[in-house]
């Protein structure tokens, strides 16, 4: 690839991050104004890879952070600063206005994203061919029951101390021997 062509891609990212630093903090003072009450700006960052588009982190001192996809915000512009930019910073207005006790896209954030001029669909329907999916490992875990299949990520936390009670027993799920991997 020629300096020239290179440069112009490096300034084409940079054009795009910034569209969407500033989407996402206007979208957030449009969202200080629906709960109001004024809230932090979140780290933004471009690291998101995969075929997820976005995602909202907050750590357990409540600071929070905005991941965005940047191969998918390249291949989809106008339409990821339209859709996934209201759709994160809703997550985020939505945590900080009612905490950890609700469902992730739940009539609160379906209220928040509306409001914010995004619509309330869960998943996107971008073109993510040639960008691949994590394969997840899952794990068996037991309760009264029976068998509970949960993912790498509740069995890491699970390893980490929190615990998990089966929705119809309401027992706390214990390991169980081996795993599986699969899509």
């Amino acid at each position: 690839m020629n300096q020239d062509r290179l440069e112009q891609q490096t300034a084409a990212i940079a054009t795009l991050e910034e569209q969407a630093r500033q989407r996402t903090a206007t979208l957030i003072a449009r969202g200080q104004r629906l709960i109001g009450r004024a809230l932090p700006l979140p780290k933004i960052l471009f690291d998101l890879r995969g075929q997820t588009a976005g995602q909202v982190r907050i750590d357990g001192r409540g600071r929070g952070t905005i991941r965005y996809n940047l191969a998918l915000l390249l291949r989809h512009g106008e339409e990821f600063l339209g859709r996934t930019v209201p759709h994160e910073v809703a997550h985020y207005v939505t945590f900080l206005q009612h905490g950890h006790g609700i469902r992730p896209h739940g009539p609160e954030w379906s209220q928040i994203v509306l409001a914010l001029g995004g619509d309330a669909e869960r998943c996107h329907r971008y073109d993510t061919d040639g960008l691949r999916a994590r394969n997840t490992r899952w794990f068996s875990y037991h309760c009264r029951c029976g068998e509970q299949r949960l993912s790498s990520i509740r069995h890491n936390r699970i390893a980490r101390g929190t615990r998990y009670r089966c929705r119809l027993c309401g027992e706390f799920l214990r390991s169980g021997t081996g795993s599986q991997t699969g899509a």
